[in-house]
């Protein structure tokens, strides 16, 4: 049962990352409502320098390696330093706005979790 459980969460995971990857890369979805202004120019600084295309690359990647099940433990871990980011982000300058970061932190940690036994041989 719980093996069902963390597939449906894992696709849960995949479709997150995958919309706002792309997002990232064809801006579709509307832009936030009532950023703060430090918010607003860190994110600024962000899409200058490229930073916000690379992140939306990774979470395509993750995305993808999530859906078809290839690599999903290694990009589990890759995705957890864009969902620890994103929640600092939000936590120090958008607190408004931190429920979708939260979201796919536990995601995150749950994908994580399942795949607790591949990262056997690196943490031993």
């Amino acid at each position: 049962m719980s093996s069902k459980i963390f597939t449906g969460l894992r696709f849960i995971l995949a479709i997150f990352v995958l919309v706002f990857g792309a997002n990232k890369l064809y801006e579709f979805l509307p832009p936030i409502e009532g950023m703060s202004t430090e918010a607003l120019a860190h994110f600024t600084s962000l899409e200058t320098s490229k930073i916000l295309l690379l992140s939306g690359v990774v979470e395509i990647a993750a995305g993808i390696a999530l859906l078809t099940n290839k690599f999903a433990a290694l990009m589990s871990v890759i995705l957890m330093s864009v969902s620890v980011n994103t929640v600092l982000f939000h936590v120090v300058l958008d607190p408004p706005n931190i429920a979708p970061a939260l979201a796919l932190l536990a995601l995150n940690c749950a994908a994580l979790y399942n795949y607790r036994s591949s990262y056997k041989v690196l943490l031993s």
